[in-house]
């Protein structure tokens, strides 16, 4: 199952979105509402948190962050994995809705994601599951913003601990005899693969036609002593924040998981195509992580 609130980790991916927007050369991913959704001071606080050393009791409303001192941890730890992967997730999902017409889009744990104010395309109906408090603060911020609520997103409360996804979807007016795409960003970090899999279990009984799951998953590489530094860096940062990393799945258990639900891989995306896709010829720290892979699996058309 799907964690059940929005974390820390996911505040620092929306951190990381905004900062990236504000002051990224060469955008890998351009989320430009990051930032005003995610609002000041939630961006001043996670900035003085990668400052202090991810060390969460250490904040000061009345003190700002220094941006030359967060920018290589920033870059090297914490920018590469979400903007990648919300850059492969929505180009997927734009081909998707240009193959079938009228679709659906279900976000899992949605958090501060801001597509359906990005989108320009009304045959997606847009789904977003998240915990009730994470979806409360986030439609306060919204209308704080003053932001129009999309008539093609549909906010879906949701407990993943307690609450059947599929009940909740089919009440809040999914259709699962239209194509649907379902993304799964920044989760199979934290879960068993059997604990995952129920969730592709659930998404395989919804898909009556053609459907899509995108999601980001760590091999089995992740925590051996010899993978490259930051990946253990980086499995230490999200411990410090009571969020520990498992040991990440094999490509073999990917594929079998999928398989028995009636899903297909039509595209997996290695680090090395990542790095080749996302991060050729920068500049900067930004690069693929050295153990995560991205997934488009189908059912039904390929």
């Amino acid at each position: 199952m799907i964690a059940a609130q929005e974390s820390i980790t996911a505040k620092l991916c929306s951190f990381a979105r905004a900062y990236h927007s504000n002051v990224g050369r060469k955008k890998i991913f351009d989320d430009y509402l990051a930032y005003d959704l995610m609002g000041r001071d939630e961006f001043e606080k996670i900035g003085q948190l990668i400052q202090n050393d991810f060390e969460t009791d250490i904040s000061d409303k009345n003190y700002s962050f220094d941006p030359e001192r967060i920018v290589h941890t920033l870059n090297r730890y914490i920018t590469p994995i979400p903007l990648s992967r919300i850059a492969f997730a929505e180009q997927k999902l734009v081909q998707f809705a240009e193959k079938y017409g009228v679709c659906q889009y279900v976000i899992c744990g949605a958090g501060m994601d801001t597509f359906a104010f990005r989108n320009d395309n009304p045959n997606i109906r847009i789904f977003e599951l998240d915990h009730p408090d994470t979806g409360r603060y986030k439609q306060e911020r919204i209308r704080e913003l003053e932001w129009n609520i999309p008539s093609n997103l549909t906010f879906i409360p949701i407990d993943f601990s307690k609450d059947d996804m599929s009940e909740k979807l089919l009440e809040s007016g999914f259709n699962p005899s239209l194509p649907s795409f379902f993304a799964i960003l920044g989760v199979s970090y934290y879960l068993k693969l059997s604990v995952f899999e129920q969730t592709i279990e659930k998404i395989g009984k919804l898909c009556k036609t053609e459907g899509r799951i995108v999601f980001d998953y760590p091999d089995e590489t992740t925590l051996r002593k010899q993978n490259a530094e930051r990946v253990h860096t980086l499995a230490g940062i999200t411990e410090k924040l009571g969020e520990k990393m498992l040991h990440g799945y094999s490509y073999k258990e990917i594929f079998t998981a999928l398989e028995r639900h009636g899903f297909a891989i039509e595209e997996h995306e290695t680090p090395q195509m990542i790095q080749q896709h996302y991060f050729q010829n920068r500049d900067d720290d930004i690069s693929a992580f050295e153990n995560i892979n991205f997934v488009l699996a189908y059912k039904g058309e390929g």
